[in-house]
Formats: structure tokens, sequence, C-alpha cells
């Protein structure tokens, strides 16, 4: 495997040199117009959200690593401010032998989400399409109603949980536990555990497990596993993939990432040494308007609901 330490063109400590509000990183186009700068959440009700989280995450030590790792990525005033995360996103999986491209709407505080869908299709070969889908927060749907692929009841929010970790991980229902170091390029690295309660999300069994840079915090990778549409318990043993994330940028206060690496990952053998999923982010902003006319769905539509639901 290429050095995933090497992989990263730009520090954390540069980025923090930089302004806040600076769309100048080290890989995705931000976007910080004038007219949506003044779309953020009214200051007591960013207090009120601040201080429920600060209290579920102080409950434990790996809780405190997780806050501290928001601290290095703007702050939990900054992502609470923030009323909608909207970029392009794109997916591709060798394994699935899927490539799709959407520009994503979310609302931080309902998950509501919808794409204008602008390619899919295979690995190598994704083609432009006119399509779009969305979660209403009580359904998912993707029109035409002949596209198989992506499926939105899964999609609709998971490059949004990928690209916001780790401020998502301030949510309630979500369990953290301390592991023991763990290196990548023989760089020992904070590790912290996520699970979740019963009932949270279409995926409960999912776990996650944060590689956090000793010295800033940083989320430098991730492992996670998908328990999407299978009937396992919280922290099931399913197969993880390591996540590196890369060419960190900071757009209104917040900094993410703007590529990522996928690659199988097992405790005895480690990380693999072949690529089988990416993504990339752009056009990235935290005001963005939400616009609720695109959760409906148009007549040509087709609901997904979970598996075997």
């Amino acid at each position: 495997m290429t050095s995933a330490r090497s992989l990263r063109s730009c520090s954390f400590s540069a980025l923090l040199l930089g302004l806040a509000l600076s769309l100048v990183g080290c890989g995705g186009n931000g976007d910080s117009s004038g007219s949506a700068d003044a779309i953020v959440v009214p200051k007591q009700e960013v207090q009120r959200r601040v201080e429920a989280a600060r209290n579920r995450l102080a409950q434990n030590e790996g809780g405190k690593r997780v806050l501290r790792a928001i601290e290095a990525h703007g702050g939990l005033a900054a992502w609470y401010r923030a009323p909608t995360s909207s970029y392009t996103w794109e997916y591709a999986n060798t394994e699935i032998d899927l490539r799709f491209k959407s520009f994503m709407v979310v609302d931080n505080q309902t998950r509501r989400a919808y794409h204008d869908l602008l390619t899919v299709g295979s690995y190598d070969n994704a083609q432009p399409v006119d399509a779009r889908f969305a979660w209403t927060g009580e359904r998912a749907w993707i029109a035409p109603d002949t596209l198989e692929q992506p499926n939105p009841r899964f999609w609709a929010l998971t490059g949004f949980y990928f690209q916001q970790i780790p401020f998502v991980f301030a949510d309630p229902g979500v369990n953290y536990a301390t592991l023991p170091d763990d290196t990548i390029d023989g760089e020992p690295h904070d590790m912290v555990e996520i699970t979740f309660d019963r009932g949270t999300g279409d995926a409960p069994g999912d776990t996650y497990t944060l590689y956090l840079d000793k010295n800033s915090g940083q989320v430098d990778a991730i492992r996670y596993t998908v328990s999407y549409g299978q009937d396992v318990p919280p922290g099931a043993d399913l197969p993880q993939t390591f996540f590196d994330y890369q060419n960190y940028t900071t757009v209104h206060g917040l900094t993410v990432p703007t590529r990522f690496e996928g690659y199988s990952y097992s405790e005895e053998s480690g990380i693999g040494d072949t690529l089988r999923n990416e993504a990339n982010a752009d056009s990235i902003s935290y005001r963005r308007p939400f616009d609720e006319s695109k959760l409906k769905p148009p007549e040509n539509a087709r609901f997904v609901p979970l598996p075997n639901d």
C-alpha cells in the first residue's frame, strides 16, 4: 500500500494558519459566496446544542477524545452554526463495480437530504444522467424509476456521514470506547471505537474506529463496518474497511477531507494493499439554503424501503 501519511499533501498545522473561511485548501473547492454566509443557526440554539453535546462527550475518555478531535476540526460551535452541508461527492467501488457522482444538500438538524445525480455507471464507465434521489426523513426515492443504482435509502446520507466525521459523533445515541494505540506507517495514533444504541438510524450495528493524531487530535483515518440490511447487534464482527482521510480544507470554519481511499483491513493482516473504494468531495459549503421542494418525489420516482421491510 502506498504510504497513507505520504499521500497527504498538506499538514493540519498549515491549515490552521489559513483564514477560517478560506476556500483555498489542498484539494476541494469550497463555496463562501457572500449571499450565503448570512444563513446560520441562531446563537442561542448553537449554545444549547454545544452544551448538550459537551455533556454527552464528557462522560468517558473515549468521548473526550472525540471532543478533542471535533475541536481540532473547527469545534462544536462552528458545526452547530452550520444549517446545511452541501458538496459534490463522487464515490467509486471496484468490488461492486459502481461509480456515481451527485451534488447533495443535507439539513444538518433533521438529516433530510436531496441529491442531483450527475453521473452513474460502472467503475470505469460512469455516464451523465438527469436524475435525482432524496431522503425525506420518512421515505427514500429515486427518479427516474428505471435507475437501479445508487440505492437512495443507503446513499442519501452515507457520503454526508463519512464527510462529517468527527462532528456527527456528537449526536445522541453514540457510544465511545478507547482502544490501545494503533499505527499508520509506524506512527502511533490515539484510537476510539464508535458504536450506536439500538434504534439509532438504519444501521445501528455499524462500527467506526477513529485514528486520531496524538498531537493535534485530527482524524487521519477510520475503520468502519457496514451493517445495512443485516439484523446484527451493535459491534457485531463484520468485515472492516480502512478509510484514509486526505487533503483537508477549511470551509466556514470546519476542516474536512476532500479525498478518501479505502482498503481492506483485518486484525491479523492489517491494512490491505489494493484500493477497493474511493471518494472525492468538492464545491463544499455549510451555508447553502435547503430547498424543501426538492424532497417532493416526481411522478416517475421509485420508493426504496429498507431491505426486508
